[in-house]
């Protein structure tokens, strides 16, 4: 088995899925992913923005199959895992990457809120690689690497569906690793803080919708406090390359994870004391709205300004793609509608 500072895998010619990879992180994982060489099989849910992804991946010389299909259906891990049998004859790789992001206090949370984003960032990931295991297991070779986040190790407010189903996540990635060691299948968690994915614009808002779009938009752009897309998929692929169990990304997510860890009362304290000074929930709605329709909470040079890297970061990863939905709502499941696997123009 490979020591602790052997080299890194050499991943040519080999084969990836990629869920949520129509824009975002899982955009920029499947195009460092396509820069080694990999040959890709990318899925959304939304075809008209995944066959644009696929198409500028396709422009950059990377072979990719685009599959159309919500994770949380009941053909879609068969469906990946088949496709990619089907077109390359193999499957080295499977990254979970598929999310929702709901911002907004738990008084104005739904309970189909929670519902949802475990379906897409728990159960979805489990059963892709239940699906996975068993090829990657006779090939004698695999990787399965799943994208956390801080959230799945310090449950910050104003994000609890998403924090408890990052729990989920971080449970089943650890627990996939404890039981498979060091391969010849192996599980590499990834735990991101923030990140300019421009993602905010794609988070769904309820509550005091405007503030609180102001605040996740500037944690998400503000240069120190969030870490450039590229930078983090690089160090997700240098992660899987080298079979690591675990890689955190960012110095805070590193601090707030460890130091819950050794100081949870003090942890607990300071985000109670984060949670005072957010927006409050009375009179509010607890519907969701996408980022992208809604106005800052402050002076609009000034948001432009503060939020400048986080819109490139959107133009870049396709996150201002599609229309803008006025009442978007938390992706459903389509269990009788998995997709179908769009034909590569290589």
């Amino acid at each position: 088995m490979r020591g602790l500072f052997s080299a890194l895998d050499n991943i040519a010619d080999e084969v990836a899925v990629v869920t949520g990879a129509s824009r975002g992180l899982g955009l920029e994982l499947a195009r460092e992913l396509g820069r080694h060489s990999c040959r890709l099989v990318i899925c959304a849910r939304d075809e008209d923005e995944l066959n644009h992804a696929a198409s500028g991946l396709r422009a950059e010389g990377i072979q990719v199959t685009a599959v159309s299909c919500d994770v949380t259906s009941d053909g879609a891990p068969r469906l990946l895992v088949d496709t990619a049998l089907a077109r390359y004859g193999r499957l080295d790789t499977v990254v979970n990457n598929a999310g929702i992001i709901q911002v907004g206090p738990v008084g104005n949370a739904r309970e189909e809120d929670f519902e949802s984003a475990l379906r897409v960032m728990a159960l979805a990931p489990a059963r892709i690689a239940l699906a996975a295991l068993p090829v990657m297991r006779e090939q004698g070779h695999g990787r399965i690497v799943n994208i956390t986040s801080v959230g799945g190790k310090v449950s910050v407010p104003h994000l609890l569906p998403y924090s408890m189903a990052k729990f989920a996540a971080v449970a089943l990635s650890e627990g996939l690793r404890a039981e498979l060691g060091p391969g010849p299948v192996t599980v590499t968690t990834a735990v991101p803080g923030l990140m300019r994915t421009g993602s905010h614009v794609r988070a769904l808002f309820s509550g005091q919708q405007d503030k609180e779009f102001t605040w996740f938009a500037l944690g998400a752009s503000l240069p120190v406090v969030s870490m450039d897309a590229g930078r983090a998929a690089r160090r997700i692929v240098s992660a899987m390359r080298s079979r690591r169990g675990e890689v955190i990304l960012t110095p805070v997510a590193q601090a707030a994870a460890r130091g819950a860890d050794v100081f949870p009362g003090l942890t607990a304290a300071l985000l109670h004391a984060m949670s005072a000074v957010l927006p409050d929930t009375a009179g509010q709605s607890d519907q969701l709205k996408e980022g992208r329709t809604l106005r800052p909470a402050l002076n609009g040079k000034a948001f432009a300004a503060l939020t400048a890297l986080g819109r490139s970061a959107a133009r870049r990863l396709n996150e201002l793609q599609g229309r803008p939905d006025d009442n978007a709502q938390a992706p459903r499941a389509a269990p009788d509608r998995p997709g179908k696997p769009a034909v590569p123009a290589d």
